[in-house]
């Protein structure tokens, strides 16, 4: 991620579709979300779709307090943030050019995004020991959104590093999508890890 132009990656051509497809996945996993609670406050004994097994449920998520982390439900960020990351995406498919201040707001977002994510994962996981499986694919997109949003503003200099990190943000460059499947993989492994006393019986 530096200003040396990678080969491989049209940044420019692909941002767009990358908002846009996160945004209405997203919009999609928070929209459910939010009607499954709904459900479950007028039916406490209702169980939600996504309440597989076990350990993959999203019943016990949602109603839990980490589910209102700022006292409301959680999937309302979504709504929003998912709105926003739509909009701009298909603000750029119409070939407007958005300002430095516009994406810095948004990787701004993206970061919170990305800490936000980092933090449900640890406590669903860790604290409430189930895993909700919207929830998952939410956190795959918002990493997503977050590290080609950042590519996007380090390739057009809206963000810069020191020079003695350059070498770092080429090889950044240079591997961007082997990081990301690496870094989406290693949560995929701490989750079955965690959960490996239910799976082992049942996969042998």
């Amino acid at each position: 991620m530096t200003q040396t132009k990678p080969r491989g990656l049209k940044i420019d051509i692909i941002i767009p579709f990358i908002l846009v497809l996160a945004g209405v996945i997203g919009l999609v996993m928070s929209g459910t979300l939010l009607y499954d609670e709904s459900q479950i406050a007028k039916n406490p004994n209702y169980q939600p779709s996504c309440n597989l097994n076990p350990v993959v449920s999203c019943g016990s998520v949602i109603s839990s307090k980490q589910g209102k982390a700022f006292n409301f439900s959680n999937p309302y960020i979504g709504l929003v943030g998912f709105t926003v990351l739509i909009t701009t995406g298909m603000t750029l498919f119409a070939g407007a050019k958005l300002k430095k201040w516009y994406w810095l707001g948004l990787e701004a977002g993206g970061i919170f995004g990305v800490i936000f994510c980092h933090w449900l994962f640890f406590e669903s996981i860790y604290r409430i020991n189930d895993l909700c499986p919207l929830c998952a694919v939410t956190w795959a997109i918002t990493i997503t959104t977050f590290w080609y949003t950042s590519y996007y503003n380090f390739y057009h200099g809206n963000l810069r590093l020191p020079k003695n990190l350059k070498p770092i943000g080429s090889f950044i460059a240079k591997h961007h999508l082997d990081i990301l499947v690496l870094w989406l993989l290693l949560i995929f492994l701490l989750i079955m890890k965690h959960f490996w006393y239910y799976y082992s019986k049942h996969l042998f």
